[in-house]
């Protein structure tokens, strides 16, 4: 299937390694100008050759005015962008009581803020075009809290009230938003974790950890014109491990 993505431009934040760099791998095998994003300059301008990614900006999230900084010279550099996709590191474990405000601050504006701020600065460029893809890559956190993840839990699923909010807003100018909330990927992050074959199987029904090019290849199609009538949605790509309903 023809996705009908050449020479659209993307950016994609935290796509340095795992899901992110996956989505930019994505993208650029469907012919999309993109632009990858991370912390670490050095690494990011390594996968940028690896990948054949159009274009690389280092920038730290968690730094207000960071993100809208990046989405203004993507638009500078290729006179627009079509899809925009945010995807922020998970902030450190702590329970309530743990969680000190220096924390919260970080936390907030790396998670949500970061996302505003892109938002802020693409839609209007989107808008001209009367076309655009917004993906929100957060978590099964935002859905189902995991213990420890207090700060993950509430921002996260604070993003899936502002994703409805503005995918309304934005779909009479075929502006399309959705939250894709990955479960247990194989990524570095979750090898940290160490988890169990028999563990995996225990927490997914699929009975395996996911690879992060099936949640890249669903993140590719959304970006697509071929989705442009589904906006709003909140979707776990998380092999049955969340039971409740979406």
């Amino acid at each position: 299937m023809d996705l009908e993505l050449k020479n659209k431009k993307a950016l994609v934040f935290g796509s340095s390694t795992g899901i992110g760099l996956a989505v930019a791998k994505s993208l650029i095998a469907e012919g999309v100008q993109v632009t990858i994003c991370s912390r670490n300059s050095d690494r990011l301008q390594k996968v940028a050759h690896e990948i054949g990614a159009s274009h690389s900006v280092a920038a730290d999230l968690s730094k207000p005015g960071e993100a809208a900084r990046v989405v203004k010279e993507v638009i500078k550099k290729f006179n627009g962008i079509d899809i925009l996709v945010t995807n922020t590191g998970g902030p450190n474990k702590g329970h309530f009581s743990e969680i000190s405000e220096t924390q919260w601050q970080t936390d907030f504006q790396s998670l949500w803020m970061s996302v505003v701020e892109s938002l802020q600065t693409a839609l209007p460029e989107m808008k001209k075009n009367n076309y655009g893809r917004v993906l929100m890559v957060t978590s099964i956190a935002g859905k189902e809290p995991i213990a420890g993840l207090t700060t993950s839990n509430g921002l996260r699923a604070g993003l899936e009230g502002l994703c409805k909010s503005v995918s309304t807003e934005m779909a009479p100018f075929g502006i399309t938003l959705n939250v894709l909330r990955p479960g247990y990927t194989n990524t570095d992050r979750l090898k940290e974790l160490k988890l169990t074959e028999e563990r995996v199987k225990q927490m997914v029904p699929a009975g395996r950890l996911g690879d992060p090019k099936e949640f890249a290849d669903f993140a590719t199609f959304l970006a697509s014109p071929k989705a442009g009538y589904i906006t709003g949605q909140c979707v776990s790509i998380d092999g049955g491990a969340q039971k409740s309903h979406s």
